[in-house]
């Protein structure tokens, strides 16, 4: 079965992310198109950048690029559950893509975007430009979540119709997109 890495975008103390993440990542477990794991960059501890060596060698020092290596590695297709912070991605998240580059390659993504009247899609789009740049494959499907607050209680996720059948088609031609990519990773 393909791996799904469910990646919480953002590690701001007081974050939704966790409670949106936990949300897509139970719906995507019951669906059971993939084997599905949530990872949260907060448990990583990633500094800014600090590996000597350009992360195209793939020759890490550190602990924590190592494990996130391994954890980056083993997914065969991500979604990346995230904020936008002032029209830009997360700092958090630009900052672990940076980290390793060929364990990105020829994998396909999908963005669950949450915040404001946007509902993050300008994080998502220029999220895009450097995620093609590393051989990761944007696809169109995608959860946006407006007014985000509306839809927390208590700490829980409230989903709506329009996000549920999102989510579910988002996670059909993920799979669709991690089979037909597979191969190129040889």
């Amino acid at each position: 079965m393909l791996r799904l890495n469910v990646i919480i975008a953002s590690t701001r103390p007081g974050r939704v992310g966790p409670s949106v993440a936990k949300w897509f990542h139970e719906l995507a477990v019951k669906q059971g198109t993939f084997d599905t794991h949530l990872v949260d960059l907060a448990d990583f501890h990633l500094p800014i950048y600090d590996e000597p060596h350009h992360p195209r060698l793939g020759q890490y020092e550190h602990e924590h690029t190592k494990r996130w290596s391994e954890s980056v590695t083993a997914a065969d297709a991500f979604v990346f559950v995230t904020p936008e912070y002032n029209y830009g991605p997360t700092p958090a998240l630009l900052n672990a893509l940076d980290y390793v580059y060929n364990e990105w390659g020829y994998k396909p993504c999908a963005f669950v975007s949450y915040g404001g009247v946007s509902g993050g899609l300008r994080a998502v789009q220029m999220t895009k430009l450097t995620m093609s740049a590393m051989r990761l494959v944007p696809i169109v499907e995608a959860v946006t979540v407006p007014m985000v607050a509306q839809h927390v209680k208590d700490g829980v996720f409230q989903p709506n119709d329009l996000h549920i059948k999102s989510a579910e088609a988002l996670l059909v031609e993920l799979k669709r997109w991690a089979e037909a990519l597979k191969p190129l990773r040889g």
